[in-house]
């Protein structure tokens, strides 16, 4: 898909006049979004649990989880984040990605608007036939 490294304003969800801008790569590798750890101090973010997560290589790390607040140019959107350790990339995951409604192009390496995906029911649907 592409790599590249984008500015993205994380802000405290209980308190949004807590927040910090930081460089992270955006890869179509990273599930959740990373942050290094000093963001828990530095804006007061909270983990919520501790999530073991398996690397490509196989080996499994415990990190602690909790949700931050992503702003990126107009686009803002609550996704959860891992609080890394020095050891660990910051990067933005698809899952935020998704909840900001962008995606990478990976020919020009920049963030862009992502179409909006929605399953319908159609008339056929047996639940709308019966239902509906």
């Amino acid at each position: 898909m592409g790599f590249t490294n984008v500015s993205i304003k994380i802000i405290n969800p209980q308190n949004r006049q807590l927040s910090a801008e930081t460089k992270l790569l955006v890869g179509s590798g990273a599930l959740y979004s990373i942050v290094p750890a000093q963001f828990k101090r530095n804006i007061a973010l909270e983990p919520k649990r501790r999530q073991t997560f398996v690397l490509a290589n196989g080996d499994s790390i415990t990190r602690p989880v909790g949700e931050a607040i992503f702003r990126f140019s107009d686009y803002e959107g609550t996704a959860p984040v891992v609080f890394g350790e020095e050891t660990d990339k910051a990067a933005l995951g698809v899952v935020t990605l998704e909840v900001l409604g962008l995606q990478i192009d990976p020919i020009r390496q920049e963030l862009k608007p992502a179409p909006g995906l929605l399953l319908a029911l159609g008339k056929t649907n047996a639940f709308v036939s019966r239902y509906g």
